[in-house]
């Protein structure tokens, strides 16, 4: 029987950028945008606050844009401060590179199993899928969803008693599928 995982976030992940007031290097999101027209030109900016000493720093969503070639629905979810319009600002890659910051998703998801009816089994079939590009080490998401320590996870699959498609040492944020027997 085939069992579905599924890695969840729950908040906005930490935005990770030097801080000019402080030298801090984390930032919070608080899902709120500022939208700046001139004329016929618009700027929008997701806001950001420093873990350290609250300072604001804008991440540039769009930048001295033709008001006419920016979709009505983006500005409009712009100006209601959409959570999911967040999320997804934070996840463009063309969003991170011109920013110049990178994402810390240390606590901001969780997995699902959907119960713990798995662990008494002998050999378990797993499908993990991502409902957010979140980047996580599949053995950590296999011990946390086994109940296992990281290191027993390792040794199983150099046992060949863990079989995956994909590579379990590096970070990974699309589904995949692994066999464990115990």
């Amino acid at each position: 029987m085939l069992n579905s995982w599924v890695v969840m976030p729950t908040c906005l992940p930490t935005v990770l950028r030097r801080c000019h007031a402080c030298a801090s290097g984390r930032f919070r999101t608080t899902g709120k945008f500022r939208v700046n027209a001139n004329h016929k030109l618009i700027d929008v900016w997701l806001l950001a606050l420093c873990v350290g000493c609250g300072e604001t720093t804008k991440i540039t969503v769009l930048e001295r844009a033709n008001v006419r070639s920016v979709r009505p629905e983006l500005l409009d979810r712009a100006h209601g401060n959409d959570p999911a319009l967040a999320a997804e600002t934070l996840r463009d890659p063309v969003v991170r590179r011109r920013n110049r910051i990178a994402l810390d998703w240390d606590g901001a998801w969780r997995l699902d199993t959907g119960g713990t009816d798995h662990l008494d089994r002998e050999v378990i079939d797993v499908s993990v899928r991502f409902a957010a590009p979140v980047p996580v080490r599949p053995v950590r998401l296999i011990a946390d969803g086994c109940g296992l320590s990281r290191a027993a996870v390792e040794r199983l699959a150099e046992e060949g008693r863990l079989v995956s498609a994909v590579r379990l040492g590096g970070r990974l944020s699309g589904d995949f599928t692994f066999t464990l027997k115990r």
